[in-house]
């Protein structure tokens, strides 16, 4: 199945257990979705958020607030706008994820990483963990640890009990722009500007234990963990890999969404569907039982992390200076957007 949302998007999520899939656009519209297998995808809403870009977009199980710089409250069925939190961050809001039921995470244009919770439309946490753009974050639940990659070519570890930076790896020669917690909890798979997966082990991460130089020369802007041993890649160059790490390969193309940047990917809720967004302007839902002819496998949870609050972790606490440029900067202002069961909601 493919969209066409007509703009550039910046992300998507799925609903967690209906079939309903967002949108967020470079002019800051969010889309919605009903999609199924026997119809063509219908627009359910159409909200003009922002009168900027809208980088990402979350639903989530509470039906109250969010943060960001600022956040809209938008209801799923009516569209209408339900609250709004203005000036949460002090720079460009570029990444959002789910941690718990009542809290996200959101990441700016100048390297600040926040945490907040939705009821209490506060923030609970702030580090100040890189020197440019947050490109990616992820979350290791059983450890309490918010990872972070970004434009400055580092991996950052927060600490979310003791609300500190607790590590942070030596600059990459290159802008670290996606990130993945696999086997168990002992591997973190960094995507590049170069191409290269850097790989990290589990408390110690200064420095990477591995590279898979071979799986592309173009940037890895998306990576979607498909089970403990295998990620989903997304290429510059639009190609869609199932990818195998240690053993370090690439299993099987599985699609080309264009000849331009892959954006995102992510699953819906029930794993039937593959989406994509490409810098072509559509939104593609890719059937994975076509895709990967019997390569599925249960994924398990992520976070299963053996940790402690140790600062015996690799901590760098002033890195130098990297001087990058960013290829998100090249966008508008950006803004984020999350939902619910019954909400949506959005940064302005």
């Amino acid at each position: 199945m493919e969209i066409d949302l007509g703009k550039l998007a910046f992300d998507i999520d799925f609903h967690s257990s209906d079939q309903l899939v967002a949108a967020g656009l470079i002019n800051g519209d969010l889309h919605l979705y009903r999609y199924n297998s026997d119809s063509v995808p219908v627009r359910l809403l159409e909200v003009h958020a922002h009168t900027e870009s809208c980088r990402a977009v979350r639903f989530i199980n509470d039906g109250h607030g969010s943060p960001d710089c600022s956040i809209l409250a938008t209801d799923v069925e009516t569209g209408s706008a339900i609250t709004r939190l203005d000036n949460a961050h002090g720079a460009a809001v570029n990444r959002l994820i789910n941690l718990t039921e009542s809290t996200v995470a959101t990441g700016d244009d100048e390297g600040c990483i926040k945490v907040w919770d939705t009821r209490q439309r506060s923030c609970c946490n702030s580090f100040d963990a890189h020197e440019d753009y947050i490109s990616d974050m992820t979350f290791a639940s059983d450890a309490m640890k918010l990872l972070g990659t970004s434009g400055d070519g580092t991996l950052s570890v927060c600490n979310l009990r003791r609300n500190k930076v607790q590590a942070q790896s030596e600059f990459s020669e290159e802008e670290l722009l996606s990130v993945v917690i696999m086997k168990n909890g002992r591997k973190i798979v960094c995507g590049s500007q170069s191409g290269t997966l850097l790989l990290y082990s589990w408390g110690y991460f200064q420095d990477c234990s591995d590279r898979f130089v071979d799986l592309s020369p173009n940037s890895i802007d998306a990576l979607l963990k498909f089970d403990e041993d295998r990620i989903i890649t997304g290429s510059e160059n639009g190609l869609i890999n199932l990818v195998g790490i240690l053993p370090n390969r690439v299993i099987q193309p599985i699609a080309e969404h264009s000849e331009y940047p892959i954006e995102r990917l992510a699953f819906s809720h029930d794993r039937k569907y593959l989406g994509s967004i490409a810098h072509d302007h559509t939104l593609k839902l890719w059937d994975l039982d076509d895709l990967l002819q019997g390569s599925r496998s249960t994924q398990r949870n992520e976070g299963q992390v053996i940790d402690s609050d140790s600062d015996e972790m690799n901590v760098d606490a002033n890195p130098s200076k990297n001087d990058k440029g960013t290829k998100r900067k090249n966008a508008s202002n950006g803004h984020a957007a999350i939902g619910g069961s019954n909400n949506f909601f959005a940064d302005l």
